[in-house]
């Protein structure tokens, strides 16, 4: 038996049904792993261990009697701690909800529960998913297990640290400007943003109400689409929620990429005056890879990144500030100084400015869905246009851009995946994004795993010891 860390979510699968080894085992390997290295991590902010190993026993028992809930039964995962879970604390990493226990499960937690999943805790988060790193929350942030001095990206950053460092299988996270595919980029995991309504947010600590996203991080492509396959399905009770069929997402990804054909948005790293140049080499030796494949890949010009993200930035700022006025209001000094200036923006945004981002939004995706999928396959873009910074160098400024290429695909609602496509000198990952028409998650998944199957990028792992990540090799 591989070391259990290593195993695929289908692997463990497969090991617990041919009975080589157990859910019980899984699960106490992942709950070793985070008592090893949380205190260095950070990832986990609450660990749910004896409800975890009570749900593993229960999977066991079920699986050796013959009931077999699917694929992620006996899974372990981990939910983001905006994430609603019946008697577990709910917090947003805040100080103004230091013990908020939900009575209910969020929609997608449940799914996952009733097929059978593990959860072994909640993982820490930007506070209410916006803001920046800070000391000044309910839990410290969590750490990139690359290289724990560098950031692990935001807002699911303890869902891409505990993936990344073998904590947990899966880990859930939202995406509202790319708060699943920028942790999933900085930790080097897979990062999956579903179709905008393919997964229900219910029982999830909103953000902006037309640009959230709910979605698993994973080590692996196939990981992600099992993951995603279990919580994804309409939810009457959400008013974004899509009624639309779900395709198979695991059954293309033998497929490969042969007689594709491929979009690269070629403009978007020019236009970045930071752009690393080890990004760009990253990217373009990706594209080769896919080329040699089978796949045609053609350079083409969106609009400016910058647009986008005006457009995005707006709509995230007035809908965020009309969910925490009162609160801003009433007790600001609650809020760490990176969320509350973020959030405080929002009420300098003129009604006419939302109006018209979201008149432009809508354009925009036309256009895009237009030119881009009337001619092509999928697209790929650079995910970040850095790789993570450094605790020590971020930002005062809580607008400040943080190199993240991932806003477009909250406009547009788009599928969209990061995966990671090499690392710097330094040892820190680096990702590209997979996009796809609207609920085309499948050719997402086609052309990661077409990408990854290509690659040897899978076989490497964080150097972590129990005192936490080492320098990078």
């Amino acid at each position: 038996m591989s070391d259990i860390k290593e195993l695929s979510i289908a692997e463990l699968g497969k090991a617990y049904r041919d009975r080589s080894l157990s859910p019980v085992e899984a699960t106490r390997d992942a709950l070793d792993r985070i008592s090893e290295l949380n205190g260095s991590l950070k990832a986990f902010n609450t660990v749910t261990a004896e409800l975890a190993l009570d749900r593993a026993k229960k999977a066991e028992t079920e699986l050796m009697s013959g009931t077999d809930l699917g694929p992620m039964h006996g899974i372990p995962f981990g939910a983001k701690d905006i994430y609603d879970t019946a008697g577990i604390l709910t917090s947003c990493q805040s100080k103004l909800r230091p013990d908020v226990i939900p009575e209910a499960n969020a929609h997608s937690v449940q799914k996952l529960l009733d097929g059978g999943a593990v959860l072994l805790g909640k993982c820490a988060t930007i506070e209410f998913a916006t803001g920046g790193p800070s000391d000044e929350t309910l839990f410290p942030p969590a750490r990139n297990p690359w290289n724990v001095e560098h950031v692990p990206g935001g807002s699911s950053s303890g869902s891409g640290a505990a993936v990344a460092a073998g904590m947990t299988r899966m880990a859930l996270g939202s995406d509202t400007g790319g708060s699943i595919r920028g942790p999933a980029a900085y930790c080097g995991t897979v990062g999956i943003k579903p179709t905008y309504g393919r997964v229900s947010r219910r029982g999830v600590f909103p953000l902006s109400f037309t640009m959230d996203h709910c979605g698993p991080l994973s080590w692996s492509v196939e990981d992600s689409a099992i993951a995603l396959q279990a919580m994804a399905g309409f939810d009457p009770l959400d008013p974004a929620s899509a009624d639309m069929p779900l395709s198979d997402y695991s059954a293309g990804l033998k497929d490969g990429a042969k007689g594709l054909k491929i979009a690269y948005v070629a403009n978007w790293l020019d236009e970045d005056e930071h752009t690393s140049p080890e990004v760009r080499a990253a990217l373009e030796e990706a594209l080769d890879t896919l080329r040699a494949e089978g796949a045609t890949v053609e350079n083409v010009t969106l609009p400016s990144h910058e647009l986008f993200h005006a457009c995005g930035r707006m709509i995230i700022l007035s809908e965020c500030y009309a969910i925490h006025e009162k609160d801003l209001m009433e007790r600001p000094e609650l809020y760490g100084r990176p969320t509350r200036e973020r959030l405080m923006a929002g009420a300098f945004v003129r009604g006419s400015d939302y109006v018209e981002a979201l008149r432009m939004r809508r354009e925009m995706t036309m256009q895009f869905n237009a030119e881009m999928f009337g001619k092509y396959d999928a697209v790929i873009a650079p995910c970040t246009s850095l790789p993570a910074g450094r605790f020590d160098a971020q930002p005062n400024d809580p607008l400040a851009l943080s190199g993240y290429m991932t806003v477009p695909f909250n406009v547009t609602g788009s599928p969209a995946m990061s995966v990671c496509c090499g690392f710097t000198t330094e040892g820190l990952p680096i990702s590209l994004q997979v996009v796809g028409k609207p609920f085309d998650e499948a050719m997402v998944f086609r052309v990661g795993a077409a990408y990854e199957q290509a690659s040897d990028w899978r076989s490497r792992r964080p150097p972590l010891t129990a005192e936490g990540a080492l320098a990078a090799e």
